[in-house]
């Protein structure tokens, strides 16, 4: 405190107290004292508890500073009991081994003397030995028991110099756990006080749409809303992105209305024909090896990473997990069941809602799969047929490596078709690893003609280098309908410590062509996603920030999705989920190429690392080396005046998109008639 500025307030010593639910005081117990004023109450308690939680480091660090110390706290005597009886009980101890010890010089005296007297007796040459070594034996054994009580007499005295520090560690940690404890019981109360108040705040009658743009002037706002004065004085840290819209129940008569609606959408039907095919489906597999222990100096190979492309760096198979990037593109078809019975809704809007929860689906499988996938070699491939059991099939190919980019297109006999080509673009920031998928996803459905595209977002994994890994979504999607320009607009918050919402959130908006707001979609991305019906919408006051939020009025919630219970054990298998189980299965008349026949893969999965690390350099180079080949060729082609074709993809050709106008890579045909003919004479060698 020596050298801070005048005015100056020690936290250590600082005392911090609450006046009103926006008002706290800050103060030295003497003629320094801060009043301060937050924006709401909940961001008052935000303050409070990073104060506490600062003075609380400070009271450390004084500590630890003073090793000598001054008063022990009276607080502290509980803490300070047991340690003087734990340092009783040592001393008892090293005053009986000290008493063991003087009974060992004792006898060890006589023993001496008695082994003297014998060497002064005539006896013969051999026994005076004898008898000489015993004595150097015991003199030995009382030095070495003098050197062992002198041992414990400096532990006792160790313990006895440190005694004071032990007992201010010990003080610390119980002022901190009262400290949480009072923490938590204060949010707790604020929490409760919040509801109440948001309850009462914000629920506006049906019959009167332009009561939340005058509810200003009525006094019926809550204690957010602040005089032109009182913004005047105010000012903030950063903030989190405050929602766009609110939304408040409708009247309930419109409930009824609303569910025996949805009853009669294709969810019954769909549940019918699901019983039906669970009685057709085939016996997969539901486990895998256990994955081995195998620890890994982490850092030794990422420090020389930073900034690279991903896809560019060689990675041992320890950071993977055993299936390639094909098939982890086909884990989006988990939840096929939405594709399905959006197939059979009649109403576009409708059409769109399920259509935005397979979206949000398909990133549930990663909430907890840290591992890197394999990148898969150029020309490989990845086959589902899940034709007879559950209605769709797939197939992938990796149709670029620099860049690396797979194309992936899905048929179902529900009148559904998937494609989507997805270019990887990845950088590794030091502490965490951002993946951003490039290309667009498109949804056709053969009844009505709609189709849907989208974009995927961005993947965050955190805590590369230290501490434990942990995947985040973050960012916006828009599902555009090109038949009918309905449009779904879907936002991934990305976590943060300090929000009040749940973590993983995602909330959407479906409207018409208009901008007309028809549904509302919130959930999270790992668990469910539910849907409600809008009713009516009023545009409300600004926030915070000078955003004018829309109130909308909706139906009770239905469930679009929820997320399936993963697998017994999965924590020990990757955490995979059931359809990720049964990728690597073997399959009977898969193309060579197929990502299942993967030696390096199949190796890892089998728990046999260091052979499939050996596999996975081998394919590498011999990947390698056949680009090499072609750079030749085709500079050797260049030299000659002829042309040579660069690589093109066996199963998919590039063209432009009709509704889009992207180059993208598109199914071509071919590969489930060579699959019947079992003609895979057009397929590379690459493994």
């Amino acid at each position: 405190m020596g050298h801070t500025c005048r005015g100056t307030i020690n936290l250590a010593t600082a005392n911090i107290s609450v006046e009103d639910s926006c008002n706290f005081i800050i103060s030295n117990g003497g003629a320094q004292t801060y009043h301060l004023k937050a924006s709401s109450e909940v961001e008052r308690q935000r303050w409070i508890t990073a104060l506490e939680l600062a003075k609380a480091k400070a009271v450390k660090m004084q500590a630890e500073s003073d090793e000598s110390g001054d008063e022990e706290p009276s607080s502290a005597q509980g803490d300070k009991t047991e340690l003087q009886a734990t340092l009783r009980t040592l001393s008892s101890k090293v005053e009986d081994l000290s008493t063991c010890n003087d009974l060992i010089g004792k006898h060890g005296s006589a023993l001496q003397r008695s082994l003297s007297e014998l060497e002064c007796l005539k006896l013969p040459p051999e026994s005076s030995e004898k008898i000489k070594q015993v004595n150097e034996r015991a003199t030995l054994f009382r030095i070495t028991s003098n050197a062992m009580i002198n041992a414990c007499r400096d532990f006792l005295s160790l313990a006895q110099t440190h005694s004071k520090k032990w007992q201010k560690a010990l003080q610390y940690e119980r002022d901190q756990r009262i400290r949480l404890e009072e923490t938590l019981e204060q949010l707790a109360k604020q929490h409760n006080n919040l509801e109440r108040a948001f309850r009462g705040a914000t629920v506006l009658p049906a019959s009167s749409p332009g009561s939340a743009g005058s509810s200003k002037g009525s006094g019926s706002h809550g204690k957010g809303d602040m005089s032109d004065e009182d913004e005047e004085n105010e000012f903030f840290d950063a903030m989190e992105d405050a929602p766009e819209f609110i939304t408040v129940p409708a009247d309930p008569k419109y409930h009824n209305l609303w569910f025996q609606l949805m009853e009669e959408q294709p969810v019954a039907a769909n549940h019918e024909s699901s019983t039906r095919e669970l009685v057709l489906r085939k016996n997969r597999r539901n486990r895998i090896p256990d994955k081995p222990n195998y620890s890994l100096n982490l850092w030794s190979i990422m420090k020389n990473c930073i900034g690279k492309e991903l896809s560019k760096i060689p990675m041992p198979v320890n950071f993977n997990e055993p299936i390639s990037m094909l098939q982890r593109l086909t884990e989006d078809l988990e939840y096929y069941e939405l594709l399905d019975r959006a197939a059979k809704c009649e109403n576009s809007l409708e059409q769109l809602c399920y259509v935005a929860a397979f979206t949000v689906s398909s990133y549930s499988t990663t909430v907890y799969r840290t591992g890197k996938p394999f990148n898969p070699l150029l020309g490989e491939t990845f086959e589902l047929d899940r034709m007879d059991d559950c209605g769709y099939r797939s197939i992938c190919e990796q149709v670029s490596h620099h860049p690396p980019a797979a194309a992936h297109h899905a048929e179902s006999k529900r009148g559904w078709t998937l494609r989507q080509e997805i270019a990887i673009a990845s950088k590794f920031r030091g502490k965490y690893l951002s993946i951003m998928p490039l290309g667009s996803i498109h949804c056709i459905f053969a009844n009505s003609n709609n189709h849907y595209t989208w974009k995927k977002v961005t993947t965050t994994v955190h805590n590369i280098i230290v501490g434990k890994l942990w995947i985040d979504q973050s960012g916006e999607i828009d599902i555009v309908n090109h038949k009918t320009g309905d449009k779904c607009h879907l936002k991934f918050a990305p976590y943060s410590y300090f929000s009040r919402d749940v973590a993983r959130k995602v909330t959407g908006v479906v409207t018409d062509p208009s901008g007309k707001a028809h549904f509302i979609l919130s959930g999270t991305w790992d668990e469910k996603i539910e849907f409600s019906r809008i009713m009516q919408s009023t545009r409300g006051e600004n926030g915070t920030e000078g955003k004018q939020k829309t109130v909308y009025q909706t139906l009770r919630a239905k469930e679009l999705w929820k997320r399936h219970p993963l697998p017994d054990n999965a924590e020990n298998m990757y955490y995979f989920s059931e359809l990720a189980l049964t990728l690597n299965e073997s399959e009977d008349g898969v193309a060579p190429t197929d990502s299942r026949l993967r030696p390096d893969q199949k190796l890892m999965e089998n728990g046999r690392w260091d052979e499939a690390n050996t596999e996975k350099q081998r394919l590498e180079e011999k990947q390698r080396t056949a680009r090499r080949k072609r750079e030749s060729e085709a500079i050797k082609a260049t030299e000659d005046g002829t042309h040579v074709d660069s690589y093109k993809a066996l199963w998919f050709e590039r063209r432009e998109d009709p509704v889009t106008r992207e180059l993208t890579h598109i199914y071509k045909g071919g590969y489930w008639e060579a699959k019947e003919k079992q003609d895979w004479s057009g397929c590379p060698d690459i493994f």
